[in-house]
């Protein structure tokens, strides 16, 4: 793997599109296979493709050596990874992801800091054009792209521009608002250390 991605990009001049806006061609964004939105979601983070079945797998192997059904993953084969295999492979790129105490107000969150946004959420099971009256959770980046924060969860067909700050926090807003919603933040070890992720309200 290479080395640690740099930080976001400062917003260009002008402003940002409108949410909704169709994306430039520089965002990278995985669309869902199996049940692998969590390496989509660190590939689309990260906006390149690091990452794959195959290397979250020997994640999971190094995490439960000596497990004959390993927790971390689905028992099918299929992705379904948790938390900590997404923790570990962003230690591994020199990168960390803190969680983001949803009793804090969104103003706290110093977002010049963070790479990015990695969300647990909810989300409805589906087979073919039928919706199934059940929910699994699946993994969602966020990330700022030439000024710009998209919404690259990987059901999406294409990226979905949210706008600057603002709407970015509204975004968080809501999805913390509708249910059991989880966020990480996507850092660097230095920030994480410091915990300049976070600035006084």
């Amino acid at each position: 793997m290479s080395g640690s991605p740099g930080p976001p990009a400062p917003p260009e001049e002008g402003g940002a599109p409108p949410p909704g806006a169709e994306p430039p061609m520089s965002v990278y964004h995985e669309r869902q296979r199996l049940e692998l939105c969590a390496v989509h979601a660190l590939n689309n983070v990260l906006q390149q493709r690091l990452f794959s079945q195959e290397a979250a797998d020997e994640i999971c192997k190094r995490l439960a050596p000596d497990s004959r059904l390993n927790p971390h993953r689905s028992l099918l084969g299929t992705g379904n990874y948790d938390v900590n295999v997404i923790m570990a492979a962003l230690q591994g790129l020199g990168l960390a992801a803190v969680w983001w105490d949803r009793r804090r107000p969104l103003a706290q969150l110093a977002l010049p800091k963070v790479l990015g946004f990695i969300l647990n959420l909810p989300s409805p099971v589906s087979l073919g054009l039928l919706t199934l009256p059940l929910q699994r959770r699946h993994w969602v980046a966020l990330r700022q792209v030439a000024g710009v924060y998209y919404n690259l969860d990987s059901k999406l067909r294409e990226p979905m521009a949210l706008g600057g700050e603002a709407e970015l926090r509204d975004f968080l807003s809501a999805a913390l608002a509708e249910g059991p919603c989880e966020v990480l933040l996507v850092v660097t070890k230095e920030v994480e250390a410091e915990g300049s992720w976070l600035q006084a309200a």
